[in-house]
């Protein structure tokens, strides 16, 4: 098949610049560390909540499904 419009093809090329990737990369990174926090560390004398354990129930099966003891 062709295209209709000769010389274009499907979605333009992402450009990204060093310090726009650099960005990305670190904003990914302290997501993902966040995300580790939560579910993996988040407990006892190490959360940030206190002793409320309503984030560690919430995130029981997800702490044993990555292999994180908690009990």
């Amino acid at each position: 098949m062709t295209s209709p419009v000769a010389g274009k093809a499907g979605a333009p090329a992402l450009d990204l610049s060093g310090a726009k990737a650099a960005l990305w990369l670190s904003s990914t990174a302290f997501l993902a560390l966040l995300v580790l926090y939560f579910v993996g560390l988040d407990q006892g004398a190490t959360s940030i909540f206190g002793s409320d354990t309503h984030l560690h129930e919430f995130l029981h099966d997800a702490r044993h499904l990555l292999g994180f003891p908690c009990h």
